[in-house]
């Protein structure tokens, strides 16, 4: 009697069996696992924020510190020789947790201080004794050509959240913090100018607002009774980012018909949100938020 021959076995197709196939170590290009991971999301198979996460894990491996690093002109730092009261409007106008402290200029960093080791010192009986080094936490300083991915690794591993970025001639480039990095692979992570998703637009002052990027221009041109346009974009972020002409950095500045941008949180793909102030000559917008 003869044997009956075994069927082959059929060849593994899903995009689950090939992306376990490269978790094994056999080989596979990065495109060729972005279709698979992306296919599997046209089909439903895994939802959409987990793809743009395992996207932004490939896109971190192959990025580097400078690329996403506050530039040095940017860098908010205090000066080792002022006094606690002299900090205090520094971190009531930016709001951040860490500040690097410089000693005469921002190429001599000296190190960290963070907002809430600051605190104790304005009570009554230690005002007198505040002293910059007894408060200081060490500085991490990286090259900018180091990798986001080691980074993000580093900071895991010494549980630091900044770090100074040096150049090649051993000046200070800029700065890079664990938000930063996460961003690449999340998305934007709430920070001290978030508020309500549902609010577009919010009052801060008589002529200051905070708006978010993705606000429409429909939104904005009713809400201001103005007529901003520029061929076909939609969002008020697309309008700024047209004005420079490139994708601007945090701090960056522009006017548009009477009404000054300035960028308060950016990534390497996008503008988040924009710090908007009025010109006296336009006329202002009503008080509520939208």
């Amino acid at each position: 009697m003869k044997k009956k021959l075994k069927k082959p076995r059929p060849r593994l197709r899903s995009w689950l069996s090939r992306l376990g196939l490269s978790l094994l170590g056999i080989s596979m290009e990065r495109e060729d696992m972005i279709k698979i991971l992306r296919n599997a999301s046209e089909r439903h198979l895994i939802g959409q924020d987990a793809l743009d996460m395992i996207e932004g894990v490939f896109q971190v491996s192959t990025m580097q510190v400078r690329d996403i690093m506050v530039p040095r002109s940017q860098m908010v730092v205090l000066d080792r020789d002022v006094s606690p009261e002299d900090c205090l409007p520094v971190m009531n106008k930016h709001g951040y947790s860490r500040y690097p402290v410089i000693k005469e200029d921002r190429d001599n960093v000296i190190g960290i201080l963070l907002a809430k080791d600051l605190l104790r010192y304005f009570e009554s009986d230690q005002q007198q004794r505040f002293v910059f080094k007894d408060v200081l936490r060490q500085a991490v300083f990286v090259p900018e050509s180091k990798r986001l991915n080691v980074m993000l690794s580093d900071f895991r591993a010494n549980r630091n959240h900044m770090a100074i970025v040096m150049n090649e001639y051993g000046g200070v480039a800029g700065l890079v913090t664990i938000e930063d990095v996460l961003e690449q692979i999340v998305g934007d992570i709430q920070d001290e100018f978030d508020y309500d998703e549902e609010v577009s637009m919010i009052r801060k002052t008589d002529d200051g607002y905070v708006v978010k990027a993705l606000t429409s221009l429909e939104d904005f041109n009713e809400y201001f009774d103005c007529s901003l346009q520029q061929g076909d974009t939609e969002t008020i972020g697309g309008l700024v980012t047209n004005a420079f002409s490139y994708l601007p950095e945090r701090g960056e500045s522009v006017d548009i018909s009477g009404y000054h941008f300035t960028v308060l949180h950016c990534d390497s793909r996008r503008i988040n949100l924009l710090k908007l102030t009025v010109n006296e000559s336009t006329d202002s917008a009503p008080e509520d938020n939208i």
